[in-house]
């Protein structure tokens, strides 16, 4: 009920009195349901859960502290006979969410005023609760027991593929649902790809290979970056290997309450351009995490969101020479009211195998 109540306060500045909930993201926050089809209605007094007889059992054991209503028809008709039954008169939306086509069958059909919203659910995710830290810290030990995992399998003559896929399954096997997201596995030249989703390219003796993957756990994501050596690599590739390196534990041990998400972000892009290889660097310094692998706050220089203790974020500077290849070193970071905490434990000195 306090989610609800920290929503409901939010609607007179929003200039409404109630709001459907249309995003998958926004109805797990909310309500807590793990289903695949249902929508939250919030009215000032009144709190439903709309779904079709597939989940009503499940959303009655899972949104506590809803209303549990049945739709027969279309989601869209039981939705403004609902409406009109809370004498709700000003209807936010989630307007990030909801498609043209969606909103103009919802503005036809639902006697209300529609008014666009965007982030109300958001900002309520920016702090993390205590057992969404709880959460996290799993989906983190997970991601390290497969990065621990993973070495012993990485050699000369495997493929991006095979590696993802050991990734993956070692994953599935100490609990996690899936993946975070599609796992990153770049080898040689292809190291110089910030987003090289693995390919059939064979891992060679030389090569640095960087894996950037994460556990799904429990609806929350992990997210951990690790470049690694097979074989001795080239004095290049340590020396941006120590760059980054560097740039990141400058990032780590910066990050606390009161940062703004650019002067985090200058943390580790400041000593990467003082090396002179600012130019390779051509992202943001981190994100948050949560029920996403990407969200709010950014650690980017053009994101002016003040860091506060609870918030779950990402550290992964990176240096991408094309011809050459590439390293990022990422850790999970929870803010605290005393500095941060890492929740990603992996190792981060050079590992050659």
């Amino acid at each position: 009920m306090e989610k609800i109540e920290r929503l409901r306060s939010a609607f007179d500045e929003a200039g409404i009195d109630g709001i459907l909930l249309t995003n998958e993201h926004s109805r797990r926050y909310m309500a807590n349901f793990t289903g695949t089809a249902g929508v939250v209605l919030i009215s000032k007094k009144h709190a439903r859960f709309i779904t079709d007889f597939r989940y009503v059992e499940q959303a009655s054991k899972q949104a506590v502290g809803y209303e549990i209503v049945q739709h027969a028809g279309l989601i869209i008709d039981e939705v403004a006979k609902q409406v009109k039954e809370l004498g709700i008169q000003k209807l936010g939306f989630e307007q990030d969410t909801l498609t043209y086509s969606s909103y103009s069958a919802h503005k036809e059909a639902i006697n209300a005023e529609f008014i666009p919203t965007s982030g109300l659910v958001e900002k309520l995710r920016l702090i993390k609760t205590d057992s969404e830290i709880k959460i996290l810290k799993e989906a983190a030990q997970i991601a390290d027991a497969a990065f621990e995992h993973i070495l012993s399998f990485i050699r000369p003559g495997v493929s991006e593929i095979e590696v993802s896929n050991e990734l993956e399954f070692f994953m599935r096997k100490q609990g996690a649902t899936s993946s975070s997201f599609d796992i990153i596995v770049a080898s040689g030249l292809r190291s110089a790809l910030p987003h090289g989703v693995a390919s059939e390219k064979v891992i060679e003796t030389g090569d640095f290979v960087t894996l950037d993957f994460g556990a799904y756990y429990k609806g929350y994501c992990s997210d951990i970056t690790r470049t690694i050596a097979v074989g001795e690599p080239s004095d290049k590739l340590k020396e941006i290997y120590n760059i980054v390196l560097e740039a990141q534990l400058r990032g780590v041990n910066g990050i606390k309450a009161g940062l703004t998400g650019r002067e985090a972000d200058a943390l580790t892009r400041d000593y990467i351009t003082e090396k002179g290889y600012g130019e390779y660097f051509g992202h943001s310094t981190g994100h948050g995490i949560g029920l996403e692998i990407h969200e709010a706050p950014g650690l980017a220089f053009r994101s002016d969101t003040v860091l506060e203790p609870g918030m779950a974020v990402t550290v992964e500077p990176g240096i991408y020479i094309p011809g050459i290849g590439g390293v990022r070193i990422e850790d999970d970071i929870i803010v605290t009211s005393e500095g941060n905490e890492v929740i990603t434990k992996s190792p981060k000195e050079l590992i050659i195998l």
